[in-house]
């Protein structure tokens, strides 16, 4: 299917791996220029190579923790009038809300939540006035299913579906979306044990990690950011503008919900 957003414009925040770069490289292939991001620069430099090689399409590198307000700028600088916004940033690591003070309790809050407001804030108005706007949050299947430990990224995210729920309605007749996505189970880096970065893991032990954290899983297996970056790409094309505010599970059929 054409997209129909080849020559379009797209920032996609924390990219340089995992979630982000799948939904990077599903932009490239439908013919969009990017800007990436990401805190490790040659995991980025190693990302925007392949985008460039694979798909000929102008990338642009822009190194750093995307809660940074430097960082927001440089990355509006670098693309002062996106089409297309994909926000997402890691979250807050696995830990008992007791262990959570004042401040990691901000920081986690800023990343989750803070962070893709002000960029929506710094983008939306634009994409109005040219009559033509994709915005994706990458949030997480927490905000519908709670996991304990991950209560400070699952409110977080939780509150950002609320905050632009609202604001998307108001934009639509004017061709500008807002939707979130909902990774339940991907094979990304978040669902491995703690390695060293780069570090490969052991074929064997690797296919047993999957079995078992496919287990619950109705599809059997994890999802790939492959295939989570290509339903990206579809809420971000010509063909998605009468959809918005909504939550798309990603998940293998994790959420057991009939409506």
């Amino acid at each position: 299917m054409d997209l129909g957003i080849r020559g379009k414009k797209a920032i996609v925040c924390a990219s340089g791996k995992g979630l982000g770069r799948g939904c990077a490289m599903a932009l490239a292939e439908a013919g969009c220029d990017l800007v990436v991001n990401g805190r490790n620069a040659d995991q980025l430099a190693k990302t925007a190579a392949e985008l460039r090689e694979r798909f000929g399409v102008k990338v642009t590198e822009i190194v750093g923790d995307v809660s940074k307000r430097e960082v927001q700028k440089a990355l509006l600088a670098a693309c002062p009038d996106p089409d297309i916004l994909v926000n997402n940033n890691g979250g807050p690591p696995f830990r008992d809300f007791r262990e959570l003070d004042r401040e990691k309790i901000l920081e986690g809050v800023t990343q989750n939540m803070v962070t893709p407001v002000e960029l929506v804030q710094a983008v939306i108005d634009g994409m109005a006035e040219r009559g033509f706007g994709r915005i994706v949050n990458i949030t997480s299947l927490s905000v519908y299913v709670p996991i304990p430990g991950l209560d400070l990224s699952s409110g977080a995210r939780a509150g950002l579906t609320s905050f632009l729920a609202g604001v998307a309605r108001t934009v639509i007749d004017r061709n500008v979306t807002i939707n979130n996505m909902l990774p339940g189970k991907i094979d990304t880096d978040r669902l491995r044990p703690p390695h060293e970065a780069g570090t490969p893991e052991d074929p064997a032990a690797a296919a047993a990690r999957k079995t078992e954290a496919a287990a619950n899983v109705p599809a059997k297996r994890l999802g790939t950011p492959e295939e989570f970056g290509q339903i990206c790409a579809f809420l971000c094309s010509v063909h998605a503008g009468y959809l918005t505010g909504q939550n798309i599970p990603v998940d293998g059929g994790a959420y057991v919900s009939a409506f």
